[in-house]
């Protein structure tokens, strides 16, 4: 006597494949949304430099270097990044300290970046 064999998946087999399947898309999806989110820090960081040093040579090519504080944004090209200047004092008198922070206000977490200069006072 000889038994037909059926072909076909069993239904544990299918399932088994069904998992694996499962485990392999969620883990492609991880890394998916990781190199996302790596790409925008980084081009926060690239944009956030960038401003920043605009703004430093303004405030370095700008009037004697006093004490004083400003605000502003960066026109409508940038319209989500502002920065703030503080210019102050440094434990050696003859060295001012020139802080520039840039900020995206679309960011909720690591969305700031600054950039600190030490310059003689009378330069």
């Amino acid at each position: 006597m000889t038994r037909n064999k059926a072909s076909g998946f069993t239904l544990m087999e299918v399932m088994i494949a069904m998992t694996i399947l499962a485990i392999a898309l969620v883990a492609i999806y991880q890394l998916q949304s990781q190199s996302i989110s790596m790409s925008t820090d980084s081009r926060f960081m690239t944009t956030a430099a960038l401003l920043a040093q605009s703004k430093m040579v303004e405030a370095e090519a700008g009037s004697p270097l006093v004490n004083h504080k400003e605000d502003g944004d960066f026109g409508p090209d940038y319209s989500q990044y502002t920065w703030h200047l503080e210019v102050g004092d440094t434990q050696l008198p003859q060295f001012k300290k020139i802080e520039i922070t840039v900020t995206n206000k679309l960011f909720i977490s690591r969305g700031t970046y600054t950039l600190d200069l030490y310059k003689a006072a009378g330069m």
